[in-house]
């Protein structure tokens, strides 16, 4: 029997960032049935919501943390978590982290596969550089890659985001992933 090997891909990770939030562009609203709420996690419901999101993007990162390191990073201060319902469903979520230099990171920002291509990927990216900039940001950073969502980038081009520089690597995209 042959075992699947893992994948080895080029990509490019490209950072973004906006410093004024009078540069944001934004999106058209959307229904009445969606809310944004800040809350708080455990490990195993976050696990699930970042896989649920991120599976399609090859997202692994947080999967590689044990529960305590979770349940410690989000019981900083300096992290938010903000989810997306849609009629009560949750529709996607972002992260926020403020670093010691005082800009804020978009750390994670996605939509459950399910509601990708209703028009809430770009409110839902408005929502988050607002809350960014009323932390007190001086500026918002994020990046993406090649193997995220093909309208991650677009989608921060629109709203006023700049790349400020792109690197490349080589990745290993796991055999169940490719």
């Amino acid at each position: 029997m042959t075992i699947p090997q893992p994948r080895r891909v080029d990509v490019v990770r490209t950072h973004l960032e906006m410093r004024d939030i009078s540069t944001l562009q934004r999106p058209r609203t959307v229904g009445d049935d969606v809310t944004l709420t800040r809350e708080v996690l455990g490990a195993a419901e976050y696990r699930a919501l970042y896989s649920a999101v991120g599976q399609s993007w090859h997202w692994r990162d947080r999967l590689q943390l044990s529960d305590e390191e979770l349940d410690a990073y989000f019981a900083s201060d300096h992290v938010n978590l903000w989810l997306l319902r849609a009629a009560g469903d949750i529709a996607g979520y972002f992260e926020l982290q403020h670093h010691q230099d005082e800009r804020v990171e978009i750390m994670y920002f996605g939509l459950m596969p399910a509601y990708i291509g209703r028009g809430l990927g770009g409110w839902l990216l408005t929502r988050a550089v607002e809350e960014a900039f009323a932390l007190g940001a001086p500026r918002v950073t994020l990046h993406t890659c090649t193997p995220d969502a093909p309208a991650a980038l677009p989608n921060y081009l629109a709203r006023g985001f700049v790349i400020v520089r792109e690197e490349t690597y080589v990745e290993e995209i796991p055999a169940k992933d490719a």
